[in-house]
């Protein structure tokens, strides 16, 4: 028996069967570090839980049993300078393999762990130090990010430690100093022990407008991750998932921690800063990746290569969320793998809540179905529920639930939470279609959609038509003010390789469009640049494209 089947019921038939049917058992006071972890530990000591490798072609790895017992090393280090339950400690660490079991170690405390990217300037830090309290800094030696960390030092009320995967005055060195303490640590008791309802996680959320929110999960997050692992990314207990994401997003909770170890499979990790489609492949192929994750965007970049080149044999299926897929990735990336991608929907706030399930067809461009923790709608501006083709946003009914996954409230901003979550629902910001068959289609975030001479038009669906023309290698549409019509379609392009800019290809691309979708949703405006300006999260800030039309 797997470990994640004491926690549900794991046989299911189909999608019918597991929406009905399916139950998370989740026990008083659970704790991942101990419940699972350790239970890892005495079960397979000797079964690799994390493999590493980096762009010099290092590699590492840990056991089940060096997680338990550096995590112990690290819990014990912490608690020797004043970590303790409920204290805040943001980690910065990119893809080390010190992350695993770092997080590990304050889930053992009971501290709660903020994951940030490197990508954080002076201002960003101060900004999350202040805002969360955060007493501790444990940071990447890489780039520029522990000068940054010391420039908000004297501005951040209250940290009072910082500690550096490497070795720099001031700083303590995480490394020395895990390597001095027991490698054994007892589960807390009394009031130091977690119970359910305390706080796991904190993530700022990179949205795009705004300054960020904080995000709090409590200790039963990870158990909602079962379906993320095992019945979406279809992970193989012997094999190797690799998920594309840094440690700083929360899409490192989705794929690179809690459901994976939950599956008993081992988490891969590629340590790199700038992504090439050329080495990931032959990173897949040499590791002989089983299942694999990624956003659109990388999807986007494999199918412009020569796939035939690389040996990806190993490769049992493959998913994708983050942002919406186009259609045409899909079917490239099926005829030159044979692979059906997978899509799935959640945000920072909740986990897997609409996906592709294994029992079911993956349509080209839809997000699937809801998950079984959620109660799923379509609602109006009006409050009032979408029929099938009808636009609305996703809401999540929440009222007498239990609601596992979903996150605890926006950390000291009540205001936003009760804006977000009122009336027994919680509104995610973003519009969908729903099929006859029940399979949801993304349309947009509420604030991208676009009214265009008395249209409601949402980005994505100009976005796939583009996508459809070998030129375009992404895309982002916009709305630009126009005096007669109100606004009309912008598109924003990163040309392909091959490809240059000019009028010629400009009317071709506006005539694709006309051809593909609806002729009223074509863009007028078309403009080629280097780069779309995207979150640290990796998501296109539409916003920052219209603020130029302002």
């Amino acid at each position: 028996m797997r470990i994640f089947e004491k926690y549900i019921n794991s046989e299911f038939s189909s999608y019918e069967d597991f929406r009905q049917n399916f139950e998370l058992r989740v026990p008083d006071n659970f704790n991942f570090a101990f419940d699972v972890m350790d239970e890892l530990s005495d079960k397979y000591p000797d079964k690799k839980a994390v493999l590493w490798t980096d762009l010099e072609g290092n590699i590492e790895s840990l056991t089940f049993a060096d997680i338990r017992t550096k995590s112990n090393q690290t819990a014990n280090y912490l608690k020797s300078i004043g970590i303790s339950k409920g204290d805040t400690v943001m980690l910065i660490m990119k893809r080390h393999i010190e992350f695993w079991y770092t997080i590990i170690a304050l889930h053992k405390i009971g501290a709660v762990a903020i994951p940030a990217t490197h990508l954080l300037t002076k201002k960003d830090i101060v900004y999350r130090n202040n805002a969360a309290d955060v007493k501790m800094i444990i940071c990447t030696d890489e780039g520029s990010v522990k000068e940054q960390v010391e420039l908000a030092r004297e501005d951040s009320k209250t940290l009072e430690h910082i500690a550096l995967l490497g070795k720099r005055e001031g700083w303590q060195s995480f490394g020395e100093e895990m390597e001095k303490h027991s490698e054994k640590f007892e589960r807390p008791s009394g009031s130091d022990a977690t119970v359910n309802e305390d706080t796991l996680l904190l993530y700022f959320t990179s949205g795009t407008t705004g300054m960020p929110k904080m995000v709090t999960h409590n200790q039963t997050y990870p158990l909602a991750h079962i379906i993320t692992a095992v019945f979406w990314h279809n992970v193989n207990p012997d094999g190797v998932h690799f998920t594309v994401s840094d440690t700083g997003w929360g899409k490192a909770a989705w794929g690179k921690l809690y459901g994976q170890w939950l599956a008993e499979t081992c988490v891969f990790v590629y340590h790199f800063d700038k992504f090439v489609p050329q080495d990931m492949l032959k990173i897949i192929e040499k590791f002989k990746i089983n299942t694999f994750c990624a956003p659109p965007t990388i999807y986007r970049y494999f199918i412009k290569e020569d796939l035939s080149k690389y040996d990806l044999s190993s490769l049992e299926y493959a998913t994708t969320a983050g942002e919406p897929l186009n259609p045409e990735v899909f079917s490239t990336f099926k005829k030159e793998t044979g692979l059906t991608l997978m899509e799935a929907f959640g945000q920072t706030e909740t986990t897997l809540a609409l996906g592709s399930f294994l029992w079911m067809e993956a349509k080209p461009g839809s997000m699937g179905k809801p998950s079984p923790l959620y109660d799923i709608d379509l609602m109006k501006e009006d409050g009032t529920i979408c029929n099938a083709g009808e636009p609305g946003e996703v809401v999540i009914r929440t009222a007498g639930k239990a609601n596992h996954g979903m996150f605890k409230e926006y950390y000291r901003d009540e205001q936003t939470t009760k804006a977000a979550w009122h009336d027994g629902i919680y509104h995610t910001g973003d519009i969908a279609m729903r099929d006859e068959d029940g399979y949801y289609w993304y349309v947009s975030r509420t604030d991208d959609v676009i009214k265009s001479s008395g249209y409601r038009i949402g980005p994505f669906e100009v976005e796939s038509a583009l996508m459809e023309h070998p030129a375009v290698l992404e895309t982002a549409i916009t709305g630009v003010p126009h005096p007669d019509r109100g606004t009309v379609i912008k598109a924003s392009i990163v040309l392909s390789k091959g490809y240059e800019a000019s009028d010629d290809l400009i009317k071709e691309l506006q005539d694709h469009v006309k051809k593909t979708t609806a002729p009223y949703k074509y863009p007028r405006i078309i403009e080629f640049v280097d780069e779309l300006p995207k979150t640290i999260s990796g998501k296109i800030r539409r916003v920052e494209i219209r603020e130029k039309h302002k």
